[in-house]
């Protein structure tokens, strides 16, 4: 172990993982953990990837990726969230939002700078920080806030140190969003400090009850926004590993320089299936959201119910409920509800600090499954709620 490096020693590994394998071990378990869409790529993005690879395409492409991709992406945003990128030198396609996490933080950090982090959020965010070497400063988000980062928080969390934010709404795991409203208070701060925000929307299409907005559509700070998004949530397309960047040219051009050197391109096969979804998947992405929209609306009503407390997510396939009335600990409850009742969900503190007391449970399962999963949870709250 000596010779391992000491940051890579001290990383924590994933609460999500860690429930995820012990619900694997346990026969007839179901499974509210993990966030993935339970619909299958549509067919006829498949189909594209396959013609692409029978007719030869399976080679590299440029490290940016296919220009046709590119120009797909850049026309999807100026169409659909008022965000403009130039499709040669402002997008980079990468292996799924996750390797733009790693590009964005290696690209703006030197030891010792500081990066402002939600507080619960993602999971990935903070070894993204301390693997590049740098500092983890978190903003407590709070339930009574429906998870929004205000203004004064953010003003109190930015030191001379500071270097980024990092922000990522919708939410995983609150199910929270911030409106152009909620943004347009931050806008003032971002451009004073300075700082850069690094945008991650990959559930940008899984927005319910108001249009999604991004800091993206602020020309005055839209410099100091790096914009993460994807495939693997609105096109059910998690395991063809593609996501891709948007920021500035100069920015860019940085994160280009390491992703040429780690990655070379993105699976092309993949790339011409993005193309398809661009072009003629919307349809799908629209039946699955509402999908999304039902199923939500049924676990929201069931948890509150039963008395577990749920604020009304606004966008992702996750609900955050409170379960501080039972007396357990987060890890104690998900241990307990799944050697008892056979359901697995994640507790709040793989999230943060601030996750604790609550729990994460997703619905991207089917309409059958979560009936059947609440009505153990509710079983499991009859015998162990406080009263």
């Amino acid at each position: 172990m000596k010779q391992i490096s000491k940051t890579v020693q001290e990383l924590k590994p994933s609460g999500i993982r860690k429930f995820f394998d012990l619900a694997n071990e346990i026969e007839g378990v179901i499974s509210l953990g993990v966030g993935e869409p339970d619909f299958d790529t549509p067919w006829h993005i498949c189909e594209n990837a396959i013609h692409a690879i029978s007719h030869g395409k399976t080679h590299y492409t440029a490290n940016r990726g296919l220009l046709e991709l590119r120009k797909a992406i850049s026309e999807f945003h100026a169409l659909r969230y008022d965000q403009h990128y130039n499709p040669e030198d402002e997008i980079i396609v990468t292996v799924g939002g996750s390797e733009g996490i790693d590009l964005a933080m290696r690209t703006l950090l030197d030891p010792g700078d500081e990066v402002i982090c939600m507080d619960p959020n993602y999971v990935a965010y903070a070894p993204a920080v301390e693997l590049a070497g740098g500092k983890v400063v978190s903003i407590q988000l709070k339930e009574e806030n429906d998870f929004k980062l205000l203004p004064d928080d953010l003003k109190q969390a930015i030191t001379p140190k500071t270097k980024a934010i990092i922000i990522n709404f919708p939410s995983n795991p609150t199910g929270g969003v911030m409106t152009y409203e909620d943004y347009e208070k931050l806008v003032p701060i971002i451009k004073e400090s300075g700082i850069y925000v690094v945008s991650d929307e990959i559930y940008a299409e899984l927005s319910y009850d108001q249009p999604f907005a991004s800091l993206a559509q602020f020309e005055e700070v839209k410099d100091q926004i790096i914009v993460i998004n994807g495939f693997s949530k609105a096109f059910a397309m998690t395991g063809w590993r593609l996501g891709y960047l948007l920021s500035s040219k100069e920015v860019s051009s940085a994160m280009n320089k390491i992703h040429q050197y780690v990655i070379m391109c993105a699976p092309v096969n993949a790339q011409y299936a993005a193309i398809e979804a661009l072009a003629h998947g919307m349809d799908d992405v629209v039946k699955m959201r509402n999908d999304y929209l039902d199923r939500r609306n049924l676990l929201v009503s069931r948890l509150n119910r039963m008395g577990l407390k749920t604020n009304m997510p606004h966008g992702t396939f996750y609900v955050f409920p409170s379960i501080k009335q039972t007396g357990m600990t987060s890890e104690e409850f998900c241990a307990k509800l799944l050697e008892e009742e056979k359901v697995a969900c994640v507790p709040g503190n793989a999230f943060g600090q601030s996750g604790e007391g609550f729990i994460r449970i997703s619905y991207a399962y089917s309409m059958d499954h979560i009936k059947k999963a609440c009505d153990r949870i509710e079983h499991f709250l009859q015998n162990h709620i406080k009263q």
